[in-house]
């Protein structure tokens, strides 16, 4: 019998090793985003100071996630992430000595926010760069997918969960401390990872030994610039990564800040109901990922890609006109689902597509444009809201992204380069890698 698709990365001793470690770093991620809170508001803070602690981790990911993407081609991957690991363990190690010692102070737990943020910036792009390395071709999606599961389960309800039981029974301190044993688990597990593998690839940007950097570094400016040429010249990474620009712009700002007045004037609910429906948004957006990494990689993987984030983005529109809970909470788990789907495929297309030396730059780019406009899309949803109707500020972000999807697929010339590099075919079996 067969081993299932999805689960066909686990047959590799460096995979199991990395997505355990991947996965006990996010629980405690989950931890942090409920125990930093309440730690907060122990320390005597209000919303203000939220914000500010809140703020610095973003400040610190955005800052340094460009320079995330040239360290991960610049530097052995491996390395980069057990560090990066190692720097967490000390960031909320610290936060936790002095909470439980009484000296911890609002500033503390912004530089750790900071410094966590900075983290993020430098582990994804590792993360993504080194996948290839590890596992066949045949294999990416599957574990796109498989990380695409773990992360809302984990960071979005378990973690969270568990954070609130924590400091309930106990305190703020106690849940910190939790999250520093996560750290050091996964840093622990980290070191067991063997050395970068290469197996054969057999896809369209494959490793070779012209691929890999230059003995004589260029300058950080040079690989960035070296990036973004890249990025401006691929017609259909330029057009996908224009579209996340806009969709960020247009459909975080409404999600975050406007659905929670749409719950409570169409379904008269509360902050209960407004949790209960970001959950079912999030479990849409696990089985999504759950369902594409079971599958091949289909033929026509850019118009299936921009299919699931345009036509999956319909069900938007119908938000600000419906008065049924479940009619509201299907269009958000249908929203889940698609987008989650659509972005396994294209995090298996980055490492499929784009030459090995530049992965960790362009998953970097990727990352800074879908992140830059979110704080921007939530500052302008209040005001827009204020002027225009939420059920027509829905209706149009419901109908705008779908013909965003169609613009990208044309301009960028999606429908006839997927056909001049097919990435799904049959490869010869790879053994899994024991080192």
């Amino acid at each position: 019998m067969s081993t299932p698709r999805v689960l066909r990365p686990f047959a590799h001793r460096n995979y199991r090793i990395l997505i355990s470690a991947l996965a006990i770093s996010v629980f405690g991620t989950g931890m942090w985003a409920v125990a930093m809170v309440y730690q907060v508001i122990a320390l005597g803070g209000g919303p203000i100071q939220l914000s500010l602690v809140a703020t610095c981790s973003s400040v610190g990911l955005l800052a340094f996630v460009l320079l995330g993407g040239i360290a991960a081609d610049r530097l052995p991957r491996r390395r980069l992430i057990i560090c990066v690991e190692a720097a967490n363990l000390v960031a909320i190690g610290v936060v936790t000595l002095l909470a439980l010692t009484g000296l911890l102070q609002l500033w503390h737990l912004a530089a750790a926010a900071f410094l966590l943020g900075v983290g993020a910036a430098f582990f994804f792009p590792a993360y993504s760069a080194i996948l290839p390395r590890i596992l066949p071709a045949e294999d990416l999606l599957a574990a796109n997918g498989m990380e695409g599961t773990m992360r809302p389960l984990l960071q979005q309800a378990a973690g969270p969960a568990l954070a609130g039981i924590v400091v309930a029974s106990f305190s703020p301190a106690a849940a910190i401390g939790w999250i520093s044993l996560c750290h050091l688990a996964a840093l622990v597990i980290l070191n067991f990872l063997g050395q970068e593998l290469v197996p054969d690839q057999g896809t369209v940007a494959s490793v070779s030994a012209e691929d890999e950097p230059p003995a004589k570094r260029s300058s950080v400016l040079a690989d960035l610039r070296e990036g973004v040429t890249y990025t401006l010249k691929t017609p259909w990474l330029l057009w996908t990564l224009l579209w996340a620009v806009v969709s960020v712009l247009i459909f975080i700002g409404p999600i975050e800040v406007l659905l929670p007045f749409a719950v409570a004037d169409q379904l008269g609910g509360d902050s209960k109901t407004f949790g209960f429906l970001l959950g079912i948004f999030g479990i849409g957006g696990a089985l999504g990922a759950l369902f594409t990494a079971s599958l091949r990689l289909p033929r026509r993987y850019l118009t299936l890609m921009l299919l699931f984030w345009g036509a999956g983005a319909l069900p938007i529109a119908v938000i600000g006109f419906t008065d049924s809970f479940w009619v509201m909470a299907v269009a958000l788990f249908v929203v889940g689902a698609t987008g989650s789907a659509g972005q396994v495929i294209w995090g298996t297309l980055l490492q499929r597509r784009v030459p090995p030396h530049l992965l960790g730059r362009i998953s970097s780019l990727d990352f800074f444009v879908s992140l830059a406009l979110m704080p921007v899309s939530m500052a302008l949803a209040g005001p827009v809201g204020e002027v225009v109707p939420i059920w027509l500020i829905f209706l149009l972000v419901g109908l705008a992204l779908p013909l965003l999807a169609v613009l990208a697929l044309t301009f960028g010339g999606m429908l006839k380069d997927e056909i001049e590099h097919p990435l799904e075919r049959k490869l010869e079996p790879v053994e899994p890698a024991s080192a």
